[in-house]
């Protein structure tokens, strides 16, 4: 970790992202309880990398996987990555304002290193794997073996791996990445995500 660079904290405008600064605000408040409730959960199980995904397109996933891994990183000692598995429409990257690429499709394809993907937010225990370069098939990367290798050897080095992927009606990514991690949340919009 001491290999990968370094990048200053910064949002895009209208991002929607807690700050650490402000800690009373409600939607950091709500952020630092669902934290408290997958920590616990982290006590009982070993449970170390969670894929968030949602029903649908527009339901909040990024906006959540972002604001957990911000909560998670709030804490001393919990090294959190984020990770930008949603290689049809990433966003990661640009809520953080860092380059898309080199990234995890760089990574996969032998392109880049994983010193070289991943991205330190300065001060803060929080690092970000942007999605990469485009590439015409994601499940079929998402199949590769060396997948699986970084899913399983993550754990030893960060606390919580935080995935973002596609809405499950959208593509099978998340059903797979669901298969190799450790846990999936699922991300439903009040007033809109329907039963079915």
């Amino acid at each position: 970790l001491e290999e990968v660079e370094q990048v200053p904290l910064a949002f895009s405008p209208g991002a929607h992202l807690i700050d650490v600064l402000r800690p009373q605000d409600a939607p950091t408040e709500e952020f630092r309880t669902f934290r408290t409730r997958l920590n616990h959960l982290q006590n009982l199980h070993p449970i170390h990398t969670v894929v968030i995904t949602s029903p649908s397109p527009a339901e909040g996933k990024s906006f959540a996987a972002a604001n957990l891994a911000l909560a998670e990183s709030h804490l001393e000692g919990n090294p959190t990555l984020l990770a930008d598995f949603d290689f049809r429409r990433p966003v990661i990257h640009s809520l953080f304002q860092i380059p898309r690429s080199p990234g995890l499709t760089d990574l996969f394809l032998g392109k880049a290193s994983l010193t070289e993907v991943i991205k330190k937010v300065e001060g803060s225990n929080l690092y970000i794997a942007p999605a990469g370069t485009a590439v015409l098939n994601p499940l079929d990367l998402l199949n590769l073996k060396e997948v699986k290798s970084l899913l399983d050897a993550l754990p030893s080095v960060f606390n919580w791996v935080i995935l973002d992927s596609p809405p499950l009606l959208f593509a099978a990514d998340a059903s797979l990445l669901g298969t190799l991690c450790h846990g999936t949340i699922l991300v439903v919009r009040i007033g809109s995500t329907t039963i079915d």
